[in-house]
């Protein structure tokens, strides 16, 4: 087996239960191969550790049900055997969340693919967990007419259970939410194997929303196995602008004030001085706004308005800035050829209320620079709301190869007490994994007692992807560089 980084005092060997899992699930492996690639994701430190040779920790076999029966049975042997049981699909996470830490079993969700129905006059989609993204719209474009409107960066690598593991945001957002807006309904597999459905009504007064419950646990309190998700009509028209601010904050006060009005344009893009250089070229000198909206004419109109009016004081720019994002919005090359070449990158997605953001913009990038071998520390704004938005935070180091862990230690632990010291939350949509763990008790407080409980009840073994979320796991304890 290939050497594991983590250090793990409960590793579980699945590998004698193959017979059985064969008999109730039609693919099954346990080759050296098809576990290691099932159990990485993109974590960026993860990224360093499969160049040296190792991965973050494998499981020892890999199970890829056909249907939710085949999960549900998965599932249920591997509680009565005690052994874990991580859900993965796409692996586009960036947090370590769908590393198999103990061990046990990979459950590979992507059979559970395609639209299984659409309720045009509802709008409302029925879809298999595992279908991935840039599948899932081009299908309901070209068979249904409508639009799921969510575009995350990873759409190509991620499914649908995956953007509801991490409670997971969408480019164009400030038109049709994030995901835990879009859902309606869940088809969920507990540990025992049993299978609950929640939600299917546009609202419902029948105790608190199990829905919620599910989405965003990262696999722990159960396995997503369909979901029913709102769809749109597809857009007739569309509006591209870009503006240029003197600084972040007074970018960051217009965007405020066009969501105060009321207005919800899909994309709205604001980049520091650093970022609108690197992006669109310039001194550093100004802060670029994208703006694009999709909707009917008169919405459309009624928002470039609002925008116009708002951003009435900042210079006018060519909204061909707005083509050359969207050109190359999904690119994410430069991490890979970066981390080769032994740079320390990652990114840190949080969200503040509007009279946070400014402070905690300032306080982090001046913090992140502070870290010995840290080259740069900028920002952009990437979704908005009518209460606060989005700072997406980049962050790059050069270290010695010998301190790649602790730098890359560092410089998460110096932004994310930052952020929660100025209000800010411990993350937008890429969730907690294993990467932001040791600061959930901070960032929930006594909540993250409640979570445990949760956990207690509705996975008494704790074979859910244990140690994940900060929950104690019997399985023992993760010790890795952070």
């Amino acid at each position: 087996m290939v050497q594991s980084h983590l250090k793990v005092s409960g590793w579980c060997d699945a590998r004698p239960l193959v017979p059985r899992l064969q008999s109730v699930c039609a693919d099954v492996s346990a080759a050296e191969e098809a576990v290691v690639e099932a159990s990485r994701d993109w974590w960026p430190l993860a990224m360093h550790w499969t160049l040296a040779g190792e991965v973050p920790s494998p499981a020892s076999v890999v199970c890829r049900p056909a249907d939710a029966a085949e999960v549900a049975a998965v599932v249920a042997l591997c509680n009565t055997e005690r052994v874990p049981v991580t859900v993965a699909a796409g692996r586009s996470g960036v947090c370590g969340a769908s590393v198999p830490v103990f061990g046990g079993v990979v459950l590979d969700a992507t059979a559970l693919r395609g639209i299984v129905a659409v309720d045009d006059t509802s709008l409302v989609a029925d879809v298999g967990a595992g279908t991935f993204g840039h599948h899932l719209e081009a299908d309901l474009r070209a068979q249904h007419g409508v639009t799921l409107g969510h575009w995350p960066q990873s759409i190509e690598l991620s499914t649908v259970g995956g953007w509801l593991a991490c409670r997971s945001a969408g480019q164009y957002s400030t038109r049709y939410g994030k995901i835990e807006d879009i859902v309606v309904g869940l088809d969920v597999v507990l540990a025992d194997g049993s299978t609950v459905t929640t939600g299917g009504f546009p609202r419902q007064a029948a105790g608190p929303d199990l829905t919620q419950l599910f989405v965003g646990s990262e696999g722990t309190l159960g396995v997503i196995t369909g979901a029913r998700l709102r769809v749109h009509p597809l857009p007739p028209a569309e509006w591209r602008a870009s503006f240029g601010f003197t600084s972040f904050a007074a970018g960051i006060d217009a965007c405020r004030r066009i969501l105060r009005r009321g207005a919800t344009p899909a994309v709205m893009r604001l980049y520091d001085g650093a970022e609108s250089a690197r992006s669109y070229g310039g001194d550093g000198a100004r802060c670029v706004l994208l703006v694009l909206d999709e909707a009917d004419d008169a919405l459309i109109a009624a928002t470039r308005r609002v925008v116009e009016d708002e951003c009435a004081d900042a210079a006018r720019l060519d909204a061909a800035l707005v083509d050359a994002w969207m050109e190359h919005r999904n690119d994410v090359s430069a991490l890979d050829a970066l981390t080769r070449k032994g740079y320390v990158v990652d990114t840190m997605e949080i969200s503040a209320p509007w009279v946070r953001l400014p402070e905690i913009y300032d306080a982090t990038v001046a913090a992140l620079l502070a870290v010995p071998d840290c080259r740069v520390a900028t920002a952009h704004l990437s979704h908005s709301y009518r209460d606060g938005a989005c700072i997406y935070f980049t962050f790059a180091a050069t270290p010695p190869a010998d301190a790649i862990d602790a730098t890359y230690v560092a410089l998460w632990d110096v932004g994310t007490g930052t952020v929660l010291a100025h209000g800010g939350s411990l993350s937008h949509h890429h969730g907690v994994g294993l990467n932001r763990a040791r600061f959930v008790a901070e960032a929930l407080g006594p909540a993250a007692g409640v979570l445990a409980r949760v956990k207690a009840a509705l996975d008494p073994s704790g074979i859910l992807n244990p140690g994940k979320l900060a929950l104690a796991s019997s399985f023992g304890e993760v010790r890795w560089p952070g």
